[in-house]
């Protein structure tokens, strides 16, 4: 028995029967010959991580702009945490683990330069807006062209599911998408106080002490009560679900955080010009398309029109967009 089969079969013994086997998978969009090593929730994983989309998550903001500090979290450094603590719980209720990981590596992968500013900008300059689940099925589905392929990296339907369902409107089919869903806010909750606390923006002392007591007062005892607290109350469930004293404390923490950091204006100071400078090159592409790189100027011309624009702003790491903001706009003798 090749070595798939056996993890096929593993997966049939051990695993909760609410768990996606993977030979119950839906498949892929274009047929594929079978790996005989991996799983083919396994390959989407690899495909994921050896992506171009992904190398760049580590250049891209996650709440305070990278430039500030090395130490502050990055969207690359974000997708790791979803993809640990959602793998523990994973484990924990007997779910997927492997379908659970691809997902997660992959939830992100569509998101602009410069965090959630640069997304709110494109979503109100780009005709039919801009939202980065939707944007990180496009990757996977058609951006990222594995062999050339016009299927992209052709992920199973699974994936592909709990990828643009992540956000909070969306409702993954899988109970593994639903854990990914989960731990995407529990993670940037919790990290993004550290980096607040990091960046003067909040102080240990400043989170309310109801939230407090019923998640806990370090960043370890948050995350901990949360995932057991899922994991208790979803065990043969048929959805991912907390209980109701930590999902009201949940709920209250993030209107603190939306209140206290992510809408604090000293915290975002820098977030104006990040804007600009997203407007300033979609609308100068939009003028001169040609200077786009050959493959998405061919896809504006024979394809997708101005969504390559929208593709390729959103697809640059910060530091990308700001030099070729400065090489776009500003006069060389000014650089010396």
């Amino acid at each position: 028995m090749i070595y798939r089969e056996t993890q096929e079969q593993l997966e049939l013994k051990n695993l909760s029967s609410r768990a996606q086997k993977v030979i119950n998978s839906q498949g892929r969009r274009l047929e594929e010959e079978l790996c005989p090593l991996r799983t083919e929730y396994q390959r989407d994983r690899d495909r994921i991580l050896h992506s171009k989309s992904f190398r760049r998550l580590k250049h891209k903001t996650q709440v305070f702009l990278s430039p500030e500090g090395d130490h502050y979290r990055t969207r690359l450094t974000h997708t790791l945490e979803v993809a640990q603590i959602s793998r523990t719980i994973a484990r924990a209720l007997r779910l997927n683990e492997d379908l659970t990981e691809a997902i997660a590596l992959g939830h992100d992968l569509g998101h602009t330069p410069f965090g959630h500013c640069g997304e709110e900008r494109l979503n109100k300059i780009h005709p039919g807006g801009f939202k980065h689940n939707e944007q990180s099925l496009r990757v996977v589905d058609y951006l990222e062209r594995r062999n050339n392929s016009m299927y992209g990296l052709n992920l199973t339907d699974e994936v592909r599911d709990g990828i643009v369902n992540h956000g909070s409107k969306g409702i993954p089919k899988t109970l593994e998408g639903q854990i990914v869903s989960k731990c995407d806010r529990i993670a940037y909750l919790n990290h993004d106080i550290d980096d607040a606390i990091r960046a003067n923006v909040l102080n240990k002392d400043s989170l309310p002490e109801s939230i407090l007591k019923v998640l806990g007062r370090t960043h370890g005892q948050r995350i901990n009560t949360m995932i057991l607290d899922i994991i208790t109350h979803s065990d043969e469930k048929d959805q991912i679900i907390m209980s109701e004293p930590v999902e009201h404390a949940f709920n209250a923490l993030r209107s603190f955080m939306f209140e206290n950091v992510y809408f604090n204006k000293e915290a975002k100071k820098e977030e104006e010009r990040a804007e600009y400078i997203v407007e300033s090159l979609y609308n100068y592409y939009k003028e001169h398309p040609d200077q786009m790189p050959t493959e998405r100027f061919e896809d504006y011309e024979h394809r997708d029109g101005i969504n390559s624009i929208k593709d390729y702003v959103a697809s640059m790491s910060d530091r990308f967009a700001v030099n070729l903001y400065k090489e776009i706009f500003i006069p060389k003798f000014w650089l010396y």
